[in-house]
């Protein structure tokens, strides 16, 4: 892949390396970072090289023309220097949005009401073409702004959502609808706008897929920390009894529960807590009121779930994976992946590794690790 701004945006930064290069790259550097724990092959989950990005944001730089009395808009992101970069193309985001950047800011700087104080404009989009807009600006947005975003919502067949402080104006929806056919199965989800989805669809899929081709089928449950809107969660429940899920976010639950039910699924329950409160209701340290429906004993559980934030897992957290035989762990961040399994190889070992490239052109890679309980 190409892209005229290689070498001046900073969101590329292996813009000198083609993508075989920078994948190589990255494999040799996480090799060297976890030789010290397994010599096991990596499995490796390729990005597209192009258009691969179905969430993006933008920031909006705008300027005054004077001599027309009209706003100039454009797209813009950091410069190596943290200064702005003014685009109007971006090689590596989704062909649909692609597509619509310039005919969306065509009309948004045809109207003053809709380009005044925008300050930045975030793009969901899903594999079947459902678009979500989210335009957030530095200004309260009033009914004229409505009518006039409406109807860009109807010219291009997409979903707006207006942002400003204190204010959040939904025109039409605030999810968008996927498919994903995960191991030759459809599996149904909704996208909330503020929410965590996973930006590189077809690497996703080939993720969940990873975890379901190197496990077995089990008669026992899951347990699941750090669940989100239950991306791994509904294609897992196939392979358990019971699944257990916990998330701290009420939008990332409110979505897990839609999806569950978008998949007519009914052997998960999801929890608002964090790891560190499931821990204690599970030592019976503390009772919950949201657990008042859940009968924890009622779980036989033989393999935990987890895909943290960069931070990596908690002391507590670590302690209690080393109570189940299985344990799957996505990680984010590879150096907090390697501080954890220093602590869970002292009762389990390494049977799968895999990385996979989410953020092609860049420094980022995620890893995925099953463990066993060491016999």
């Amino acid at each position: 892949m190409t892209c005229k701004y290689f070498g001046l945006c900073a969101s590329c930064t292996l813009y000198d390396k083609n993508y075989d290069e920078q994948l190589n790259y990255k494999i040799q550097r996480e090799k060297n970072r976890f030789s010290n724990l397994t010599a096991l092959d990596f499995d490796i989950i390729k990005s597209s090289e192009r258009n691969f990005r179905n969430r993006v944001e933008f920031r909006v730089w705008w300027e005054k023309d004077e001599q027309n009395n009209k706003d100039i808009l454009s797209y813009a992101m950091n410069d190596f220097n943290k200064e702005i970069l003014k685009i109007d193309s971006c090689s590596i985001v989704s062909l649909n949005i692609a597509n619509l950047m310039p005919k969306l800011l065509d009309e948004l700087q045809k109207s003053m009401i809709l380009s005044f104080r925008l300050f930045s404009i975030e793009f969901l989009v899903s594999s079947t073409s459902d678009m979500l807009v989210t335009l957030i600006y530095h200004k309260k947005l009033e009914d004229e702004w409505i009518s006039l975003a409406k109807q860009i919502e109807q010219k291009f067949g997409i979903k707006i959502i207006g942002r400003s402080r204190k204010q959040k104006i939904v025109l039409s929806s605030d999810f968008i609808n996927e498919s994903l056919n995960i191991n030759n199965q459809e599996f149904k989800f909704a996208y909330e706008e503020n929410g965590f989805t996973q930006p590189n669809t077809d690497v996703n899929v080939q993720m969940i897929e990873w975890v379901l081709n190197n496990i077995e089928k089990s008669n026992k449950d899951l347990c699941e920390l750090y669940c989100g809107g239950g991306n791994f969660t509904i294609a897992l429940s196939k392979k358990f009894n019971k699944v257990l899920a916990t998330e701290i976010s009420k939008t990332s639950i409110k979505s897990a529960l839609r999806n569950c039910a978008l998949n007519n699924i009914e052997n998960i329950d999801f929890i608002r807590m964090s790891s560190e409160e499931f821990v204690e209701a599970l030592n019976e340290v503390r009772a919950f009121n949201r657990l008042k429906n859940i009968d924890l004993k009622s779980y036989d559980f033989d393999t935990i779930f987890m895909d943290p934030p960069r931070s990596g897992l908690d002391d507590t957290t670590r302690a209690l994976a080393k109570n189940f035989e299985n344990i799957i762990y996505i990680s984010c961040n590879p150096e907090t992946l390697h501080r954890d399994l220093q602590e869970l190889l002292k009762t389990h070992k390494i049977v799968r590794f895999a990385l996979f490239d989410q953020f092609a052109f860049t420094q980022h890679i995620e890893s995925g690790v099953i463990l066993k309980i060491k016999s």
